[in-house]
């Protein structure tokens, strides 16, 4: 008797049962994954589509360009990082200044889950911001702006509470915070290790000017 049993496809089955919704939801994850750790410029979109197992035609029906995927991107990571943000530097159960060192161990071990392999969507793109179309400058600009009003308001509790000086430039000190936060994340990813975080958290903290009580 002949048989007619058809072999297995070797590798991963296509997924039929997706909705519109979850394959662009899958698009947006993959491509946080590829960026964080490789450069948006100089990677092509065929490794980011096997991955989740979506044809390039079917690509375009998401996104009309790999700008326009990119920023989507960008938009995803941003809302994934304010969520962050905000539990930490809104959690009424701590005081102001330990939220923000709260942000700080919650970042580490997200870079440690990934052994310092995938650094900030920000940062990276911030690197290769020449390379990229004009529109990523603009909107890299808004989410760093948007980071650092949430860190001001939390330095301004932190007024409040009697912790930082009233004199403080809370704007100032959280343009500062992210400026050398960046850098940091970087130093983390060349030694993969959490020693540069550790040293730039405590740097900063040392440094914020005290409430003369």
């Amino acid at each position: 008797m002949e048989n007619t049993t058809q072999p297995k496809r070797r590798g991963r089955p296509p997924r039929q049962d997706r909705s519109p919704e979850q394959i662009k939801a899958d698009l947006l994850r993959a491509g946080i994954e590829t960026y964080t750790s490789q450069g948006f410029s100089a990677t092509g979109l065929d490794a980011i589509l096997r991955s989740v197992s979506v044809p390039k035609g079917s690509f375009y029906h998401y996104f009309a360009s790999k700008e326009a995927y990119g920023l989507a991107v960008l938009q995803s990571y941003d809302a994934f990082f304010c969520h962050l943000l905000d539990k930490c530097l809104t959690n009424p159960a701590r005081p102001a200044l330990a939220r923000l060192t709260d942000f700080a161990e919650e970042a580490k071990a997200g870079m440690a889950r990934y052994h310092f392999e995938r650094g900030c969507l920000v940062g990276n793109l911030g690197q290769e911001v020449t390379l990229l179309p004009a529109p990523f400058r603009e909107r890299l600009e808004a989410v760093l702006t948007g980071w650092q009003r949430r860190l001001a308001q939390c330095l301004e509790l932190a007024k409040t509470e009697g912790a930082l000086a009233q004199s403080a430039d809370t704007q100032e000190l959280a343009a500062f915070f992210w400026i050398g936060w960046e850098g940091a994340v970087l130093r983390a990813r060349l030694s993969r290790s959490a020693a540069p975080l550790d040293i730039f958290i405590n740097g900063f903290m040392a440094g914020l000017p005290q409430s003369r009580s």
